[in-house]
């Protein structure tokens, strides 16, 4: 009892109460959090999200799996660009390593030409080093170029692929209006693919630089004070690893929920920019800052508690990982010296004793330094366990969509009254004919399965024109989303052109980012335009059947570049597109209302030919196609 008496001092007891006191309040923190979560539930702009699958965010096999399976995609094959930039940042890391260990030898051997006041060694050290230094400094610069390179080599490459894979087809519509897994798949797409790249490659450089450090200094060490020392050495960086990396599993989670919290507050600020026309005309300023306040509030509140958790580990990881590490290896380093009857040192002066301590203590000093950046690393992959499960999410979504399934809260049938077999998404059968489209017993229904007819039936040929009406909710626009495949097809057969033979014109056009050519001929290009062997005469042409030529010397001929989003009035738009529809010529075209901000006169002019055939939908499930007669007296004579 009195040994361990000389230890229970004021000070020691003081320390062993603060590290008592803090893991009390951390483990406290992570069940507040824990609760906090089950009693608040998600976010309410995530509430489209799912929420019985939550990706998991910890170092385990899970992680590695998918941390390959991005890797194969960033490193497509063994020779490539990513590859040299791998091994030039090893090669640069060996030799700073050779250059830390030459620093060490030579600056022993400058600090003993100092004690022993010989001039002559003294000069001849420190020219070495001063000759050294440009070799020294090429090799760190070296290291942080192909560091700065490799996380670009490695944006790029994930950013091509997903955005191959998001720009597929419908897959962007899809994504947002089909499925509800992501809500944010632009934050996903730049900020989260940048952080992980970055962690990648930094997690790359301070795991490689301190195992080189640990398996050079472990040689050099064992030949100095034998083996025991290293080995003490590697033991408590296995015990310290194991402790730390369970204490810091909510890592991960918590960046899942950050990046989920970034991605909401960038959402109602863009949202803001957007709308800004409407809520300006709303007088909206004072609600919508109490929407951007509540979500900058959540984000606050949740970077708050992971400052303080971070706070907390930063804590045990400096006593941890620094300084018992410290401790450890003076405790190593000193057993030669120490002990009086050490072969090592019998015979050995003062001065050789003092050099060999100083050269092996800072070894030592370096590969504890060494072992504690491998156990700080693991905070670092803990974070990037959790971009490895948002990316992850992504290619699995995006991927999903691809191959035609999407997740999303079903209507209940039997909430709808509904007596015939639940609907099965992609089910139905899409034919592709020219001059034809057919609805053969397609039932017309939203995504989440909310019926509006149950069974439709009408055949429209090109050159026939249908006027389709009906309250509002009926299902016009279900109709035309349906017809051009956005939605998918809950049963029946719907025979019609190729998509590139429909053309849609909606209510509120899109104006690209380009010239004003680039206006007409949207999505076409110059070169599909030069294919297509229409003039830019033949365009004036189709400006003039809309009553849009003055915009071309208004604006400064076809390739002046403007914001036309904002330079082009709500009725040149419309016009706008209808002149982008004179020029595709499509088999059939869509007209959603596109002609509501258009004057009567040029209105009368465009539909002067459109009155042929209705399709009236009652919005209770019922509908009637037929034509247009004298008698028909919705519709006028």
């Amino acid at each position: 009892m009195a040994a361990f008496s000389k230890y229970l001092t004021v000070r020691n007891s003081s320390l062993a109460g603060a590290t008592f006191l803090l893991l009390c309040l951390l483990h406290k923190r992570r069940r507040a959090l824990g609760l906090h979560s089950k009693k608040n539930g998600k976010p309410p702009l995530q509430n489209n999200e799912k929420e019985g699958k939550k990706e998991r965010a910890v170092v385990d096999r899970v992680f590695f799996s998918r941390l390959m399976r991005i890797l194969k995609i960033m490193v497509p094959k063994t020779f490539c660009k990513e590859t040299g930039y791998l091994i030039l940042i090893a090669v640069m890391l060996v030799s700073r390593t050779y250059c830390d260990v030459w620093m060490i030898q030579n600056g022993t051997l400058i600090e003993s030409g100092i004690i022993g006041r010989s001039r002559k060694d003294f000069k001849k050290y420190l020219f070495n080093f001063i000759a050294a230094m440009p070799l020294i400094s090429l090799v760190n610069n070296f290291l942080k170029f192909g560091l700065n390179e490799l996380k670009l080599c490695f944006r790029v490459r994930l950013t091509k692929y997903l955005y191959e894979e998001y720009l597929q087809a419908f897959t962007y519509y899809k994504m947002g209006n089909l499925d509800n897994r992501i809500a944010n798949p632009d934050q996903l797409l730049t900020q989260d693919v940048e952080k992980f790249c970055n962690s990648v490659v930094d997690l790359y450089s301070n795991l490689s630089k301190p195992f080189l450090d640990i398996v050079l200094y472990i040689f050099r060490l064992t030949s100095a004070i034998g083996a025991q020392g290293p080995a003490s050495m590697m033991a408590y960086l296995l015990v310290s690893g194991l402790f730390l990396t369970r204490i810091r599993r909510p890592i991960g989670k918590m960046t899942i929920t950050e990046q989920k919290l970034e991605g909401e507050y960038r959402y109602v600020n863009s949202r803001l920019i957007t709308n800004s026309e409407e809520v300006a005309f709303y007088n909206g300023n004072k609600r919508e800052k109490q929407t951007i306040h509540s979500v900058f509030q959540k984000l606050v509140e949740h970077l708050h508690n992971f400052i303080l958790f971070r706070f907390s580990m930063g804590f045990i990881d400096s006593i941890i990982a620094k300084y018992l590490a410290t401790v450890v290896g003076y405790l190593v380093v000193s057993r030669p010296f120490l002990d009086l009857s050490h072969p090592r040192h019998v015979k050995s002066s003062h001065s050789e004793l003092l050099e060999d301590y100083y050269q092996s203590g800072r070894m030592l000093l370096r590969m504890s330094q060494a072992l504690g950046r491998i156990v700080l690393a693991g905070r670092e992959m803990t974070r990037l366990a959790g971009f490895t499960a948002r990316i992850t999410e992504l290619m699995q979504v995006l991927k999903d969509l691809n191959q035609g399934k999407y997740e999303r809260t079903m209507v209940s049938q039997q909430e709808k009254g509904a007596q015939d077999i639940p609907l099965i998404p992609g089910i139905g059968e899409i034919i592709n004919t020219d001059n034809l489209i057919k609805f053969d017993h397609v039932p017309l229904a939203t995504p989440n399965g909310d019926i509006l007819i149950r069974d439709l039936n009408f055949e429209v040929r090109s050159g026939a024109n249908v006027l389709i009406c009906g309250p509002n909710g009926c299902g016009k626009s279900s109709l035309f989303r349906v017809l051009g495949e956005l939605w998918p097809l809950f049963g029946g057969r719907l025979t019609k052109p190729e998509r590139g033979k429909l053309f849609y014109v909606p209510q509120r056009p899109y104006m690209t980012l380009g010239t004003l050519r680039d206006q007409v001929i949207y999505p076409d290009g110059k070169e599909d335009q030069k294919k297509k062997g229409i003039s830019d005469l033949v365009l004036k042409e189709y400006l003039d059947n809309v009553q849009l030529s003055h915009i071309l010397e208004r604006e400064g001929g076809w390739d002046s570049v403007q914001d036309w989003m904002d330079v082009l009035s709500g009725g040149e738009k419309q016009r706008m597109a209808m002149a982008r529809l004179f020029y595709h010529k499509p088999q059939f075209a869509i007209l959603d209302e596109c002609t509501s901000a258009v004057s009567v006169d040029v209105e009368d002019y465009i539909y002067s030919h459109c009155r042929k055939y209705y399709l009236h939908m009652d919005g209770r499930g019922n509908y009637e196609f037929k034509q247009i007669t004298e008698d028909t007296v919705e519709f006028g004579s």
